[in-house]
């Protein structure tokens, strides 16, 4: 995982906000699938530091039921 990719090497990417996410704001994720790694930043914070996870983490991770 790299916690510390700079937003500017990931702003040219489609981001996604999660579906969970309310019209209101609050607590808001988005993603953007890159060729090997999936990128995810706080969408309140889109400037903001972004970190990666490979494809397969991220299948993982969404995969899982609480």
């Amino acid at each position: 995982m790299n916690n510390a990719e700079s937003s500017t090497v990931a702003s040219g990417l489609a981001w996604f906000k999660s579906s969970y996410s309310g019209a209101e704001g609050g607590d808001c994720v988005e993603v953007a699938a890159g060729t090997a790694v999936v990128h995810v930043r706080d969408s309140k914070a889109v400037a903001g530091p972004v970190f990666t996870v490979s494809r397969e983490a991220w299948a993982g991770f969404v995969g899982r039921s609480v």
